[in-house]
Formats: C-alpha cells, structure tokens, sequence
C-alpha cells in the first residue's frame, strides 16, 4: 500500500468520523451501540476496495503486535468462507459480489445470520476496530435511505421523538463523499465491484 493510499484512506476516515462524532453528541442517551453489541456484526455485506485494503492494513499491523489475536481471525475467515463458498452470488474466487438483477436478489437472502470474521466470539469486539469499513464506522444514527427515509438501528432512539431522531441524523452528504472516494481508489487501481471482508482478507500474509 502506498503511501498516497494510506492519505486518501486517512481522509475519508476523518471526515466519516467527525461526522460520526456529531451525530453521536446530538443523539445522546438514544444511540445504545457499545462494545458487545454485535447484532450488526452478523449477516454478510459488500464492501468497497478502499475498505477492503484498509482491513487489510489493519491485519498485516494485527500480525505484528498481536500474532496470536492475528492468527485466530484468519481461522475464522476459513471457516466463514467454507460457509460462503456455498451458493455465494458472485465470483468466488475474488469474493466480488455480482451486479446482476438475479444475483442482487440472491443476496438479499444470502448468509444472514453468517458472523463477520473480524469478531472475536469471545469478547463481542472487532479485532480490526480502528480499521472497519466505513458502514461500519456508520451505522447506528439516523441515516437517509435510498428513497429518503430515516433508518437507524432497530435497537436504537427506542423511545425517540420523530424531531430527536430528525435532529441526530447523519451528515446526509456522507453518500456522495463517500462514493466519490471510492470511485477514485478503484480508478487509480483499475478496480470495479464490491467484495465481502472474508473474501478481502482471505489473502492477507
């Protein structure tokens, strides 16, 4: 990874993280999320190259300070991809989910209840925090769906107001800064498509 990757990454994860921060002082008692919680750490998702390499990094740093920690994700991201291996819609030797209609559709109901390997079962942490993909970095405070929608997590702002969860919302320009540096790290790498994490560190020495 160049060092010009690891600015561009550092980038976008500074601004995700400041408006994570905002969010999270706007929502106060009603954002729930906490170490051991791991709902949202299970069912499969694809993720983009850029966070693909940033996982990456963060397990090549893992194996260094850590060997023992290291070495148990990797036999968790065996056996999860054993386990994806089946009926997986998409290439499976790259782990690059397929664009189709047909497989889109596949996905929807494809490894639900599969737990991301990056867990550790046995603290409910992420063994890769500082370096989890960005909807993870995300996911918890109101955000605008494709149609418009606000979503949160269904274990958060429980007993929020309609203008409590209004007035915690994501930075709705996220989406836009988001895609914008992605689709430069794929064109600066010639890259296209999302892939699944077991897939993204399937590889990492």
């Amino acid at each position: 990874m160049s060092s010009v990757d690891l600015l561009f990454m550092s980038s976008l994860v500074q601004i995700v993280d400041t408006a994570l921060a905002s969010a999270t002082l706007r929502s106060g008692r009603h954002l729930v999320c906490r170490a051991g919680c791991t709902q949202c750490c299970h069912g499969v998702f694809p993720i983009s190259h850029q966070d693909a390499d940033r996982l990456r990094r963060g397990l090549e740093l893992l194996t260094v300070s850590d060997p023992a920690r290291a070495n148990g994700l990797r036999i968790r991201v065996a056996e999860s991809l054993s386990r994806l291996s089946l009926g997986f819609p998409g290439d499976p030797t790259t782990g690059i989910v397929a664009e189709e209609e047909e497989a889109s559709e596949a996905f929807e109901d494809f490894a639900n209840e599969e737990p991301c390997p990056v867990l550790d079962p046995a603290t409910g942490t992420c063994d890769l925090y500082q370096h989890r993909p960005i909807l993870c970095r995300t996911f918890g405070p109101p955000a605008r769906t494709e149609d418009g929608n606000l979503a949160t997590c269904e274990l958060c702002y429980t007993g929020a107001s309609t203008e409590e969860i209004a007035g915690s919302e994501l930075d709705p320009t996220l989406p836009t800064v988001i895609a914008a540096s992605d689709d430069a790290f794929n064109a600066a790498h010639h890259l296209t498509g999302e892939v699944l994490i077991a897939y993204a560190l399937s590889n990492c020495e």
